[in-house]
């Protein structure tokens, strides 16, 4: 027996009363059918019917306000980013101490890259609700992402109960102080990957470690990131945290063979920045003898393709012609 599948019995329901409310409209259907019946679309994904009806309702005063902004989302949803600005500020016109409008205003903002308008529309949204933590949350990642650091650090301040309680809030703090080389983000960051593992933060914390000299800590902190780090992450890659640990062994323990050989190892999994490898020949913590190795990996890394496998077909011929003389 099939089951009974509600949901697809509302929609079709749903369907078959905006049809039938569609072809009985008259002159005097009221503003808030006009209204609902735009809604129901919404909710449906239906947004070029949305449109049409709400369209209507914006045309009667009672419901101009609500069609507007709700016309502004579907332009939103639809990524006609300019139209939605002129809706949602039409609707500040009106209604300056819109709440939505304001933080729709300031998402179509940031959207358009005009970040120093969004960032001000935020302000004016924190002054109307100052207790609202995730408002104050956008408002912090919004300055992170136009690097103002100190300014995103100060924003969370603001909500000490998120920053108890809210990982994402959580990070963010984190990443700010990391930006500002405040010794304050090893706390944060640990507070973080308490509530949750994540291979990318464990990554950025054992770079704050190997920074602040606790070699030790750092590289359980990488070798854990490796561990989970799915197989097709790009930034960081596993070749790149590879090649993260063996420069940590060699700057740690200056004889370190283990280094060499990490690198070695990542070389050949498919690690390509011979600039990253280079930069070790300046690590005044590195022995003599392991810049020597350091240089025959990247001579090896800057031969082209067709000259290294050349020269390791000679190695090859070279030895089997020692072992037949052998024999």
């Amino acid at each position: 027996m099939k089951q009974f599948n509600l949901n697809a019995w509302y929609t079709g329901a749903l369907l078959a009363l905006l049809a039938l409310c569609s072809a009985c409209v008259t002159p005097a259907t009221s503003a808030e059918e006009y209204f609902a019946i735009g809604m129901a679309y919404f909710d449906m994904g239906k947004y070029a019917e949305a449109e049409q009806w709400l369209n209507r309702a914006a045309l009667i005063d009672k419901t101009k306000t609500a069609s507007e902004y709700n016309l502004g989302r579907i332009a939103f949803e639809n990524k006609r980013y300019p139209d939605a600005l002129r809706l949602f500020e039409r609707v500040l016109v009106k209604d300056p101490k819109n709440v939505m409008a304001l933080k729709a205003t300031a998402y179509t903002h940031t959207k358009l890259g005009n970040l120093d308008k969004a960032e001000s529309v935020y302000r004016q949204v924190l002054t109307l609700v100052p207790e609202s933590a995730d408002d104050g949350y956008n408002h912090a990642l919004l300055l992170y992402n136009m690097e103002k650091y100190a300014e995103s650090e100060a924003v969370l301040a603001c909500y000490p109960h998120a920053l108890l309680e809210n990982s994402d809030t959580i990070l963010l703090c984190a990443q700010a102080q990391k930006a500002q080389h405040k010794p304050e983000a090893v706390n944060m960051y640990e507070r973080y990957l308490e509530m949750k593992s994540d291979p990318i933060v464990r990554y950025e914390f054992a770079v704050i470690l190997e920074e602040g000299g606790f070699f030790a800590r750092a590289l359980e902190e990488y070798r854990a990131a490796l561990k989970d780090l799915p197989d097709k992450s790009e930034n960081p890659s596993k070749v790149g945290l590879r090649f993260s640990i063996a420069r940590l062994l060699l700057i740690a323990d200056s004889g370190s063979e283990e280094g060499i050989s990490e690198i070695e190892a990542a070389v050949k999994d498919g690690f390509k920045d011979s600039a990253e490898v280079e930069k070790l020949l300046e690590e005044r913590a590195i022995s003599d003898a392991r810049k020597a190795d350091i240089r025959r990996i990247i001579d090896s890394m800057n031969k082209v393709p067709e000259q290294a496998e050349t020269e390791e077909t000679q190695e090859t011929q070279t030895s089997d012609g020692e072992e037949a003389a052998k024999t």
